[in-house]
């Protein structure tokens, strides 16, 4: 606890300090916070702390950097209040967050059936279709490793895909 003539002196220092910084403190909490009378809470706010923290004994070095970092501190916990009380409100009013993977497993699902169903291709096609969509191989890597030209491979490729669109629209 402090004496009289120290929470005098306290007094002063804080009443200063309100002075010097609350025009710029109430500028940067809008800047953050695009809140006007928000901002002035929370400048109030940084105030009172600082003020229990001095009561207490703390010590202060440089004012104006503890009261931005006080200030910083209290805009970061409203954005997390604010953001943790947003969901629970929509929550409340019957919103479930819900994950849709089924396109994403139909994509899988075709992707299987058109792999299953290249082994109904004539043979000169197959290892082309193989090589363009289960090892996803470029047109100049198949053209490499068959020792055709980009051409042919590029040929083949889009027959064989017709081919196999023609079996996939059938099964």
């Amino acid at each position: 606890m402090t004496s009289k003539k120290e929470e005098t002196s306290l007094q002063a220092v804080l009443t200063t300090a309100h002075l010097n910084f609350e025009k710029k403190l109430n500028i940067h909490a809008f800047y953050k916070l695009q809140d006007h009378e928000l901002g002035q809470d929370l400048v109030q706010d940084a105030f009172i702390k600082t003020w229990k923290y001095l009561v207490r004994g703390g010590k202060i070095e440089i004012m104006r950097a503890f009261l931005y970092h006080i200030l910083n501190d209290l805009i970061v916990d409203k954005y997390r209040k604010h953001k943790i009380g947003s969901l629970n409100a929509l929550m409340e009013k019957g919103f479930e967050p819900k994950i849709n993977n089924s396109e994403r497993l139909f994509n899988y699902i075709d992707g299987k059936a058109l792999v299953l169903l290249i082994a109904q291709l004539p043979e000169k096609y197959q290892k082309i279709m193989r090589m363009k969509y289960v090892q996803e191989l470029s047109i100049k890597e198949m053209s490499l490793i068959t020792g055709q030209s980009k051409n042919a491979i590029t040929v083949q490729a889009h027959r064989g895909l017709e081919k196999l669109k023609l079996l996939y629209k059938f099964k």
